[in-house]
């Protein structure tokens, strides 16, 4: 591929993720004004949406077991409509995202995805 068909494929991606992330946030903001409760709108996105991405298992001193996902081991298509979700939903460590029948909740820090079991 020449460096300005890359160019313009990197573009019209972009132009693409947009259009995404605005979707997203225009249904939030009809949730909210039609007072539609927050797992309600999570109901929207099926676990597989993450659930698809490579994730790397660790252990830690405070979060015990979890994993983490990195854009330069997914395919950029499956990670930035996932990585859009959390952003979105402003998903943090503090603010997981999840919902009802999830296994994992999931949230964003330092650019990659993270996951951890949810408790039984």
């Amino acid at each position: 591929m020449s460096d300005k068909t890359q160019k313009l494929a990197e573009i019209f991606l972009d132009q693409l993720n947009a259009q995404e992330a605005a979707c997203v946030n225009a249904r939030r903001q009809i949730d909210e004004l039609f007072n539609m409760t927050e797992s309600t709108q999570r109901k929207a996105v099926p676990e597989q949406t993450f659930n698809v991405l490579k994730f790397t298992e660790h252990k830690g001193e405070k979060l015990n077991e979890f994993a983490t996902a990195e854009r330069k081991d997914n395919d950029e298509q499956t990670w930035l409509q996932a990585y859009n979700i959390l952003k979105q939903n402003d998903s943090t460590i503090n603010q997981r995202f999840h919902a009802a029948g999830y296994v994992y909740s999931y949230w964003l820090f330092n650019e990659r995805i993270f996951r951890q079991k949810l408790k039984s």
